[in-house]
């Protein structure tokens, strides 16, 4: 599955440079063109960074990735805090 959702990320993210590329560079008059290209962009860069999340949070469920630190709060912070306010 994560090869799938992999492969996913790849077509997406180039389907949103392509037609980002596209909606960039097409001229001022072809409106329809530009809405086009906008709207397939956005659409890749969407499905991009949903299958990215994906990938990294399989891979941090799985042990392939190690988890990032993150600060958590001690018991013993809260008796700390109310005992000097």
């Amino acid at each position: 599955m994560q090869k799938l959702i992999a492969t996913l990320n790849v077509i997406a993210w180039a389907g949103f440079w392509a037609f980002g590329y596209l909606a960039l560079t097409a001229e001022v008059d072809q409106s329809a063109q530009i809405l086009t290209a906008e709207i397939l962009a956005a659409l890749g860069g969407g499905v991009g960074l949903v299958a990215y999340f994906w990938l990294v949070r399989h891979a941090e469920a799985t042990g392939y990735a190690k988890a990032p630190n993150r600060a958590l709060k001690r018991v013993d912070q809260d008796l700390i805090e109310e005992r000097n306010p």
